[in-house]
């Protein structure tokens, strides 16, 4: 296991974000720090997803396929093949039954990642759903010996988060400090939209942070010279969670943003900004481990700003929205998926080698 590559078929743009590729590095570090190697596949991707793997160390190739096609299933089973790689990993929701059948009729074990539940059969080794509300009823569409990795024990928290493992923070017993992080693209420029809310609200520090996908820039400049309190926008901000640990609270979109707030414990409100993030801030709020405002497109700004001034202002509220979402998080997940990996692969390699034992005795 420790000398072997990780193939991970995943991808980013404006349009569908960069959370898969973010999520699938995560794992990636994890299965580097085991002594292995990691190769991203893609279709698409930004020049901030491109950088930022660059600098990670990990490997990128370019697929001339579009995604999800039979062309493109062939293609990483061939990279696969060069790299001597065992496992490949895909993360995105364009991918369907029939790509996963196309890769297993490789003989590749494959990981799919999926948190909605979507696919009529699963041929994957392992399917991994990392959210809160992973539901048992995945198993149902299991095919063979598919085993499920549920919930978020097994969130995918990226290397400078895993520091924060065995931390826990110091609630403040006066909040001021808001942070905005609506993921890595924010297509709609739900953004723009907060940064206005908060107008009416007066005695906040107000930190911005944007992807380097995203494509708004300009327009957030705007708003940010016009913001009538303290407001600090950046953008690909290679810390987070020095950013969240300075946050009294944090406005985020309903996805793995959450839960890298959850494991720094940060009093978060959440906003689903894509139909596949509503069942995640439900989830949460029935924890009570997040604040829920809803779908971005009915977003109320004066609901929105009074529901931020009543965590800001309410201790209590804060300190318990911490620790409920603490234990949903601990920080471990991309090390428990690559010990799954690991196992999974020594019972490959077992089950090959039986035949031959067999006839020796």
């Amino acid at each position: 296991m420790a000398t072997e590559t990780l193939i991970i078929r995943a991808d980013a743009s404006i349009t569908m974000g960069t959370g898969h590729v973010m999520r699938c590095l995560a794992l990636a570090q994890a299965w580097q720090d085991s002594g292995g190697m990691a190769v991203f596949a893609m279709a698409e991707s930004t020049e901030s997803i491109d950088r930022r793997l660059r600098a990670e160390g990990v490997g990128t190739v370019r697929l001339r396929a579009s995604a999800n096609s039979f062309e493109d299933a062939q293609q990483t089973a061939q990279l696969a093949r060069d790299y001597g790689a065992m496992w490949v990993i895909v993360d995105g929701y364009q991918f369907d039954s029939a790509y996963q059948f196309n890769l297993k009729s490789t003989a590749l074990k494959l990981l799919l990642v999926d948190d909605t539940g979507r696919c009529e059969k699963y041929f994957a080794d392992i399917v991994l759903n990392q959210n809160v509300d992973a539901s048992e009823a995945m198993d149902r569409n299991l095919t063979g010996d598919a085993r499920l990795l549920l919930g978020s024990r097994y969130a995918l928290m990226r290397r400078e988060l895993w520091g924060w493992c065995d931390r826990r923070r110091e609630i403040a017993s006066v909040g001021s400090k808001v942070l905005i992080a609506m993921g890595g693209s924010d297509a709609e420029n739900i953004t723009l939209r907060i940064i206005d809310a908060l107008q009416s609200l007066s005695g906040l520090e107000v930190m911005v942070v944007v992807g380097g996908s995203n494509p708004h820039w300009e327009s957030l400049r705007q708003a940010a010279l016009r913001f009538s309190g303290e407001l600090e926008l950046r953008r690909d901000v290679p810390d987070m969670p020095q950013l969240m640990t300075w946050a009294d609270v944090a406005i985020s979109a309903a996805g793995g943003t959450c839960y890298e707030l959850a494991l720094l414990q940060v009093p978060m409100l959440v906003i689903a900004v894509a139909e596949n993030q509503q069942p995640t801030r439900r989830a949460l709020a029935q924890h009570g481990a997040a604040i829920d405002l809803g779908s971005s497109e009915i977003l109320d700004a004066d609901c929105l700003a009074k529901s931020l001034q009543e965590v800001i202002r309410d201790f209590e509220l804060r300190q318990s929205l911490a620790e409920n979402a603490r234990r949903r998080v601990d920080g471990r997940g991309a090390q428990r998926v690559v010990e799954a990996l690991a196992l999974e692969g020594r019972a490959k390699r077992e089950w090959e080698v039986s035949p031959a034992q067999v006839s020796a005795k």
